[in-house]
């Protein structure tokens, strides 16, 4: 039986770059506050908080003074800076470098249009982390679409430009705009920018390659992450046999048991979302060889 660990699942350079920016701070020895999980990945924050890492929501921000605070990949919105500043709080930015960019752009167009006549409308997942981030660049005035299904709830007769979360599918963005490029009104503007990170967009066709050559697919991940969830459905379209777990403990002995008929070429493949560890992979493939060590005493 073939087991195969997918090299390119797991953490992208944001993620990366915030908990290298965590594990650098804690290493000083000193108090360090996440302000919401660092990464939607639950056991990765249980193994920081066991290094002191403690994280915290906006209700208990709020209330701090001068404390250090690591500000995760996702971004925050100009709001958490100004309590930041009001409080004497030290803030480690470890915002991804491609969502500030993003943060950015929709700032510099909302400040632009001074009399807020155009709709910045933002493809993204409602209540996200770094949707309210990018949300807080225009004073809360963006509207948030889910699904290509929602644009119906713009309004064609004025400007629109539109945006997406960095972690989107391509395929949802495209229908977007060909379906706003199809109902705009002749007065009205539409604009829109492709701001869909590759890291993550780039996988899709690489991980469904992956899971159409193995029997099974184990995905490996939080159930808060968005991601996990795209890159899931994308192993689900092409092998049915695909289960998502959380940890070792999840895989049950149904998920990787095969016929007569698939002999010894039965093979495995454990995969996961940008926001899934590799060591917790690995530690997925110890377990499914001790299920399979089991099963054959």
């Amino acid at each position: 039986m073939n087991i195969e660990i997918d090299t390119g699942s797991g953490f992208c350079f944001g993620v990366t770059r915030a908990i290298g920016k965590a594990e650098e701070e804690l290493q000083q020895g000193r108090p360090l506050y996440c302000l919401g999980d660092i990464v939607h990945n639950g056991r990765e924050v249980e193994r920081l908080g066991e290094l002191g890492l403690v994280t915290i929501d906006h209700e208990q921000f709020a209330r701090l003074h001068d404390a250090n605070v690591l500000l995760r990949a996702h971004g925050e919105p100009p709001a958490t800076y100004h309590q930041a500043e009001q409080n004497h709080i030290h803030l480690i930015d470890a915002t991804c470098p491609v969502v500030l960019h993003l943060q950015e752009r929709i700032k510099r167009e909302y400040d632009a249009d001074t009399e807020h006549k155009k709709q910045i409308v933002i493809f993204g997942k409602p209540g996200h982390a770094e949707v309210l981030g990018l949300v807080g660049q225009t004073e809360g005035t963006a509207i948030v679409i889910e699904r290509p299904e929602d644009v119906t709830r713009l309004d064609f007769q004025r400007d629109i430009s539109l945006y997406s979360q960095t972690t989107k599918s391509l395929e949802g963005f495209r229908q977007i705009v060909e379906y706003i490029q199809s109902h705009i009104a002749p007065t009205a503007s539409f604009t829109y920018a492709d701001t869909i990170c590759r890291q993550v967009a780039n996988r899709m066709p690489h991980i469904r390659d992956f899971a159409a050559r193995h029997d099974v697919i184990l995905f490996v991940c939080g159930q808060k992450s968005s991601n996990g969830r795209v890159l899931y459905n994308e192993c689900r379209s092409v092998n049915p046999r695909s289960f998502m777990i959380d940890s070792p403990d999840a895989i049950q002995a149904d998920f990787i048991a095969h016929t007569a008929e698939e002999t010894d070429a039965f093979s495995i493949g454990i995969c996961g979302a940008t926001s899934t560890p590799k060591w917790l992979m690995e530690l997925c493939k110890v377990r499914v060889e001790e299920i399979i060590q089991a099963s054959t005493r």
